[in-house]
């Protein structure tokens, strides 16, 4: 008998889940495959979410606030530096050798790139101390909510550690504009289009990426302010160079007679920081005008690169869910008013939390709840 008894297989070890009680922090949301569901190395599986048993854990004193603090950052100290210094080397330098300071081009000329600083300055200050957009600690996804399903695609599984029930999933987008996802980071759930970063170490709504330049996400909330401020430096970056290219022709004898000139040094260094600074900002200005006009992120940029090689790999057509069309998503990162679109307004944004796409109807509805 116990040669028998030996010799038998041993049953193939259960996958369990095992579940903490109430008292200790909330659980981790469990994921179960359907039932009469065989498993295949590299099928996709759809997997039906189980909330966590229990009451839902109380919500943090975290205040949501649309501004933060900000100690030292010597990327924002530079960016400053740098603002400050080709402004008055622009107003003081360029437009005062080429038109006169006070003369009627010159007064007219200081006072329009006077304008053009003061908003870039603004806007700059506002995306910096402008919260991105924090998910909130009551977020909790409605799963029997029909008219917005929950899904969770488990993209891949590690067989060879059965277990440890390694599962890794990523950021699907589903054809209703939300999927169900918990980050195990921060402790809470967090809606569709939102990335945990990791140098805030916190979850950002619609996050574009982390912007060492302002030292904070890019994100919901203060995606619109940085557009603008791009916007605004590139024009001010342009319109100094003219400036100063417009200073060295205008009397090229008078600065043949005064070869030791102090300005030179300021001419070369203007040079060597507008030049660079007017090439990288018109790429990003570019780069962020196609997002746009995809109502697409920089983080959902790449995960498209991957979905459309996978969808060509099956015979199908990738689409991004949340492309309406070029209007509509104009209006939805910038706003439905076009005399608003030059100024850092934000009422029009919504929460975050969700998000319409372009199987959703009336097309003529607000895209963001």
């Amino acid at each position: 008998m116990k040669g028998n008894t030996l010799n038998q297989k041993r049953p193939a070890p259960s996958l369990i889940l095992q579940t903490r009680s109430p008292t200790h922090q909330p659980p981790n949301p469990r994921i179960l495959p359907a039932e009469n569901d065989t498993q295949s190395p590299g099928d996709a599986v759809v997997l039906t979410p189980v909330p966590p048993p229990g009451p839902p854990p109380p919500p943090e004193n975290i205040p949501d606030t649309m501004t933060r603090s900000l100690g030292f950052s010597l990327p924002v100290t530079v960016v400053l530096l740098a603002i400050a210094y080709i402004y008055f080397s622009t107003v003081f330098i360029f437009i005062d050798r080429w038109f006169g300071l006070m003369s009627s081009p010159g007064l007219m000329n200081a006072v329009v790139f006077t304008g053009v600083a003061v908003m870039c300055v603004f806007n700059y200050s506002a995306s910096v101390f402008r919260d991105p957009g924090r998910v909130p600690s009551t977020y909790m996804p409605d799963v029997e909510d029909s008219g917005n399903p929950m899904h969770e695609i488990k993209r891949k599984m590690c067989m060879h550690q059965m277990e440890n029930l390694y599962l890794e999933t990523l950021t699907d987008l589903s054809t209703k504009g939300g999927d169900l996802r918990y980050c195990q980071k921060c402790s809470h759930y967090k809606p569709a289009r939102a990335h945990h970063c990791r140098v805030c170490k916190r979850c950002v709504l619609r996050m574009d990426h982390h912007c060492i330049w302002i030292n904070n996400c890019v994100g919901h909330a203060n995606y619109k302010v940085f557009f603008i401020f791009v916007v605004y430096a590139v024009i001010a970056c342009l319109y100094s160079l003219v400036l100063l290219v417009g200073s060295l022709t205008y009397d090229p004898e008078k600065e043949d007679q005064e070869p030791g000139d102090s300005f030179q040094t300021a001419y070369v260094i203007s040079g060597l920081l507008l030049v660079p600074l007017c090439v990288a900002l018109s790429v990003l200005l570019g780069w962020h005008i196609y997002l746009t006009l995809q109502n697409k992120t920089t983080i959902e940029y790449h995960e498209g690169v991957r979905g459309m090689w996978l969808a060509e790999k099956g015979g199908q057509i990738y689409s991004h869910p949340y492309d309406r069309g070029a209007y509509e998503n104009l209006t939805t990162v910038l706003g439905s008013n076009i005399c608003s679109w030059a100024l850092p307004t934000s009422g029009h944004i919504g929460s975050g939390l969700h998000f319409r796409t372009a199987y959703d109807y009336p097309s003529g509805a607000s895209m963001s709840e």
